[in-house]
């Protein structure tokens, strides 16, 4: 039953038949620490608290500022294809979650509030004072809270396969809060791990393979521990605080994105049906919305589709944030 958790949440131990993509198991990099990882951007950290300590790359400049905000289990290396374009005419800052990547790690609450004060703090160390907020899957639903809680300070949101528009009852809920522990996660095997990531996408992108040969690699790391500590309390957060009911007080322009092969969302397992059934509902209550829905794409859609994603943004961007309504 721990699968349909990983394929709804897109938990970054996803898969493929992946033999394909790495011919051995040891095949990757062992590392001793999070920031042995290689990541496509420069790192920069601040700390935004005597707790918190926040990595993030900082990549261009422009008349608006794009913070990327990745999904559950993820990095800031998840926004490469994006940044790596819109930073021709944005600035654009991808942060690590607190207890991601190379982000500090510590017994965290983990809830959505948590994480959308540290993107705030972090906002207010840089000395930013409006930000459009991208996120991913998890990532979109800590930017729909932000926004709810921080309205001044969101100019816009791009969601893309947010989290937060797929409901669940509460016995749905009470088993997301107890199917997946720190230990589990702990330890997931290596063809769990790899077996589990081709969900995320429509069809996997020999390009995204440095995703699976990292979360090998973390396993051996120092802070490990941390990481699997902040997994199952991201899902706690997730599911203690949904947001369909709030989509209507979201006042700012949002550009709502999907790939329409996510094999994650809906959850195929607790809620059979269509990714276009979810974006739609999600979509009708916003006040001020676009969606836009990508064929042959996955769950990882800023990747998958990342030509016409960006290209969107732009586009959204540049007329104003105009929205369809």
């Amino acid at each position: 039953m721990k699968k349909i958790l990983f394929l709804h949440l897109g938990l970054m131990a996803c898969s493929y038949s992946i033999a394909q993509l790495i011919t051995s198991m040891d095949n990757y990099q062992r590392i001793s620490s999070f920031d042995e990882l290689q990541y496509p951007f420069p790192v920069k950290k601040l700390n935004i608290d005597n707790n918190i300590t926040i990595a993030y790359a900082d990549e261009g400049t422009g008349h608006e500022t794009l913070l990327f905000i990745h999904g559950l289990g993820s990095y800031l290396p998840a926004w490469k294809k994006n940044v790596e374009v819109l930073r021709q005419y944005y600035r654009c800052i991808a942060v690590d979650l607190p207890g991601y990547g190379k982000s500090s790690k510590g017994i965290y609450e983990g809830s959505m509030e948590f994480f959308s004060d540290a993107v705030i703090s972090l906002v207010d160390k840089l000395g930013i004072r409006q930000v459009v907020l991208v996120g991913h899957s998890m990532g979109g639903q800590i930017a729909m809270v932000t926004a709810l809680r921080y309205p001044e300070r969101i100019k816009a949101l791009v969601l893309a396969a947010p989290a937060g528009f797929e409901t669940f009852h509460e016995g749905q809920k009470q088993w997301f809060r107890e199917v997946v522990t720190a230990r589990s996660t702990a330890l997931t095997p290596a063809q769990t791990i790899q077996t589990n990531f081709g969900y995320n996408f429509y069809k996997f992108p020999k390009d995204a393979d440095f995703m699976i040969r990292d979360r090998l690699a973390m396993r051996f790391a120092t802070d490990f521990d941390g990481y699997c500590f902040i997994i199952p309390k991201s899902i706690q957060g997730m599911v203690n605080q949904p947001v369909f009911d709030l989509l209507p007080k979201i006042i700012q322009p949002v550009l709502v994105i999907f790939g329409e092969n996510d094999n994650l969302i809906p959850n195929r397992f607790l809620n059979p049906g269509r990714t276009k059934d979810v974006a739609q509902a999600g979509y009708e209550r916003l006040p001020r919305a676009t969606l836009v829905m990508i064929p042959r794409c996955g769950h990882f859609v800023q990747w998958e589709g990342s030509e016409t994603f960006n290209s969107e943004v732009i586009k959204f961007i540049n007329t104003g944030f105009k929205t369809l309504k």
